[in-house]
């Protein structure tokens, strides 16, 4: 019986090791063809705004939210538009950050969380003043001044709650209350774009570009945050692991 312990442990370590190198692995994978989907989308709506050739999209749009506005609906999507603003994301952002230091003591977390938030600003930013779109109308109380495309609250709070899914998933709550709190966060960032819509902030497709171009960038992060943590905890080279990983693979189809 000693003897037949002793060979079953090269067995179970061999196999932890294979699910230890598979699941960044895929995890990689799907995280680079989903980004690489996204920037073909991204690429194809950018193109078409810039030959007009979306603009029956957006009125078709507009023209909707337009028949449906009422003095309560108005104050109802001022208060989601808010939740995707500037000043609300970045309150909530330091409130973030400082649980993940003081309660996680997840550096990690908090570098790439700050590099996705502020990097996310930076790219909005540089797209804006690359495709220089005017806006529908400019109103100051909604934030709704400078360049539209792509829409910023759009992006910023796809990154950010985004990110917060994320880290709840990550955390150690029950499976029901991650499912709910995913679903309450892909409902507010459609929430925050149709008000943008309705207030007369953005076009349609300013909306949409912001969502892709933000879930990009947020795949991005999350798939090197991943890594980083995935690495440090290993003592194995990335780049050995891959090829001991391949050739099991080759060889059990061999």
């Amino acid at each position: 019986m000693k003897f037949g312990r002793r060979d079953e442990h090269p067995m179970i370590e061999n196999k932890t090791k294979a699910k230890n190198v598979f699941l960044p692995i895929l995890l990689v994978a799907i995280g680079l063809g989903t980004s690489i989907t996204f920037l073909y989308l991204f690429a194809e709506l950018a193109e078409e705004m810039l030959e007009s050739e979306i603009n029956r999209f957006d009125d078709s749009i507009i023209q909707f939210f337009h028949r449906i506005e009422t003095d309560s609906l108005d104050v109802v999507m001022f208060l989601f538009t808010e939740a995707g603003s500037v000043w609300f994301l970045t309150i909530f952002s330091v409130i973030i950050i400082s649980y993940l230091w003081l309660k996680k003591k997840d550096k990690w977390s908090i570098i790439f969380f700050i590099v996705g938030i502020g990097g996310g600003g930076l790219l909005t930013k540089l797209l804006k003043y690359y495709f220089g779109r005017e806006r529908p109308s400019i109103d100051e109380t909604i934030d709704a001044i400078g360049y539209s495309f792509p829409s910023g609250h759009s992006m910023g709070s796809l990154i950010f709650y985004g990110f917060l899914s994320y880290f709840l998933f990550r955390s150690g709550l029950r499976k029901r209350i991650k499912w709910i709190a995913l679903y309450t966060g892909g409902l507010l960032i459609m929430m925050i774009g149709f008000s943008r819509i309705y207030l007369g902030a953005h076009y349609p497709s300013d909306v949409i570009a912001g969502y892709l171009a933000g879930s990009i960038w947020l795949i991005l992060c999350i798939l090197a945050l991943e890594y980083v943590k995935w690495r440090s905890a290993s003592q194995r080279k990335p780049i050995k692991a891959f090829k001991e990983f391949i050739g099991k693979q080759l060889s059990s189809w061999g």
